[in-house]
């Protein structure tokens, strides 16, 4: 098929055809489209849409454009989560382990950050010796073996999403649900999932920053992931505030190792992380209802389940065998910790929970270009939440930083992003809605 033809029809507002579809993934895949050609049916779709049918259509080529997984024989469901990106969220450590626990099976293929937010990969990169890039025939062996892994993308995985996405990155047309969807659900359907639970985060400091927008790409991703036969389910979740005590990847470690241990649990995080694991055991028929899927987790955290099963991941992986008992022995640790002092007295009402996670790059927790390093040292921890009423001087957070001018500019971006008032917030649920 000629890829003049398949853009005009789009640019027409036409319904593109499951063989136009999958003429256009083929030519992304190897390159007989051209990067022009590429971004005019790009901005064709941002511009004029797509169908139901059109999206499930996308999203199935996508997946099949490379190595497509299968677990066969597996004595349990073959269950995932992914999250749109907050800032401090970090809890894919704690969930795949947890659900693993209960007896779910989850070969999580998580991402690197993404502007202002924060990357599982990049997080679990702050642990001397882990691998995020083990070959299959390993990443298979300890799925089946422990129940849980989290690993990078690789190369093979839905590679015309990869291309298709630098694309889109550079001619203004990624803020498309459509093309959000297929690029999110290409690589969970090759990762060969029965269910999947999206947490889709709304605010400040979210991809979507409006209830509006975030309902639209939860309904669209669990209409086009149910319509390509993996069961999913969308939680639309808070964004208006760090989630959790801490943002930068050590530090973020090393909260996730002190929930699974009991310590230290950030009550809105622990909600959360109830409420997507809940989700991944009923949907994937290891709970009855909500009740007993929140007792089962709960046991797992209770007894030491979960904390367990992490460890054992982290070894299979490369990581030290303590890493659990002695957390602070193996992550890295900034040279330069400093209080960012509140400049009144009063209660918080707010933050720019985005401009948060762009202090944590500044400071060199994330990446300007693909090709930064990151230090996996430095960021917030010690994060106050909304609705706490502080001093004068008191500490907002804590600034990890690699010097005493980076710690500087962090302090004085911090408190630029919090609003300090007389009267606290007004409540926001935290979790605002169940989606499929």
């Amino acid at each position: 098929m000629l890829a003049q033809e398949i853009i005009r029809t789009k640019r027409g507002g036409g319904a593109l055809s499951k063989a136009q579809i999958d003429s256009f993934v083929d030519g992304i895949t190897t390159e007989r489209w051209s990067e022009g050609q590429v971004a005019a049916l790009a901005m064709a779709i941002f511009l004029k849409g797509m169908g139901r049918d059109e999206a499930v259509a996308l999203t199935q080529a996508m997946r099949d454009s490379g190595r497509v997984m299968h677990w066969p024989n597996m004595p349990g469901p073959v269950v995932d989560k992914h999250s749109t990106g907050g800032v401090g969220d970090k809890i894919s450590l704690m969930l795949a382990p947890l659900v693993a626990a209960c007896g779910g099976y989850v070969p999580m293929i998580a991402g690197r950050g993404l502007g202002h937010t924060g990357g599982t990969v990049d997080k679990l990169e702050a642990v001397p010796g882990y691998n995020t890039r083990p070959d299959f025939a390993e990443f298979d062996r300890i799925v089946r073996d422990l129940g849980c892994a989290v690993i990078g993308q690789t190369a093979d995985l839905a590679p015309a999403d990869r291309r298709f996405y630098g694309i889109r990155d550079v001619t203004a047309t990624v803020e498309s649900v459509p093309l959000i969807t297929a690029s999110i659900l290409s690589k969970k359907l090759a990762a060969g999932l029965d269910v999947l639970v999206m947490d889709v985060k709304v605010g400040n400091g979210a991809f979507a920053d409006t209830p509006a927008m975030a309902r639209e790409l939860a309904d669209s991703i669990v209409a086009v992931g149910n319509g390509a036969g993996m069961k999913t389910r969308a939680l639309i979740t808070d964004m208006n505030q760090v989630l959790g005590h801490t943002a930068g990847n050590a530090l973020e470690v090393l909260e996730a190792v002190d929930y699974l241990r009991g310590r230290n649990v950030e009550p809105r995080q622990h909600e959360v992380t109830l409420a997507l694991c809940a989700q991944m055991l009923m949907l994937g028929g290891l709970a009855a209802d909500e009740a007993q899927a929140r007792a089962k987790l709960q046991a797992a955290l209770d007894s030491g389940a979960a904390a367990e099963r992490f460890g054992q991941m982290v070894v299979a992986l490369g990581g030290p065998a303590d890493l659990v008992e002695r957390p602070e022995r193996h992550l890295p640790v900034a040279p330069v910790q400093r209080a960012v002092p509140a400049p009144r007295a009063g209660v918080l009402v707010g933050q720019d929970t985005r401009a948060i996670g762009m202090a944590v790059i500044e400071l060199g927790g994330g990446r300007r270009v693909a090709a930064d390093p990151i230090d996996p040292r430095v960021g917030f921890s010690a994060v106050c939440p909304l609705g706490r009423t502080v001093q004068a001087g008191e500490a907002l957070a804590v600034v990890h930083a690699a010097d005493e001018a980076a710690a500087e500019r962090a302090v004085q971006a911090y408190q630029a992003a919090c609003c300090i008032g007389d009267v606290g917030p007004e409540a926001t649920p935290l979790v605002a809605e169940v989606v499929g």
